[in-house]
């Protein structure tokens, strides 16, 4: 299982995440279609599947139904998902007002 604070990378472009609350649905973690692999591993290689080419934003925190969370640290073209389910981006939670 994929602990927290573990960093990975994608073996079709330049996205980079570390993982902020796992879940066992992040053992089939991908980006791009592809699975992610350790940063210092060596990358495959392969082609982003175009349907999961919308990109990820540096900085912003992508979440899943059971509730991992993963923090991309390099942006790039793939999309990230749990096997064919694309991550969703974790929405801000507003502020209380301050008056």
């Amino acid at each position: 299982m994929v602990k927290n604070g573990t960093r990975l990378q994608s073996q079709v472009d330049d996205t980079q995440v570390i993982v902020v609350k796992t879940s066992d649905a992040l053992d089939d973690l991908r980006c791009g279609g592809t699975p992610m692999v350790a940063l210092d591993a060596e990358k495959s290689g392969a082609a982003i599947d175009p349907a999961f080419s919308e990109g990820t934003a540096m900085g912003k925190r992508y979440v899943d139904e059971a509730g991992a969370e993963v923090l991309v640290t390099k942006a790039g073209q793939g999309t990230l998902s749990v096997g064919t389910t694309a991550l969703s981006l974790k929405e801000a939670k507003p502020l209380p007002a301050s008056d």
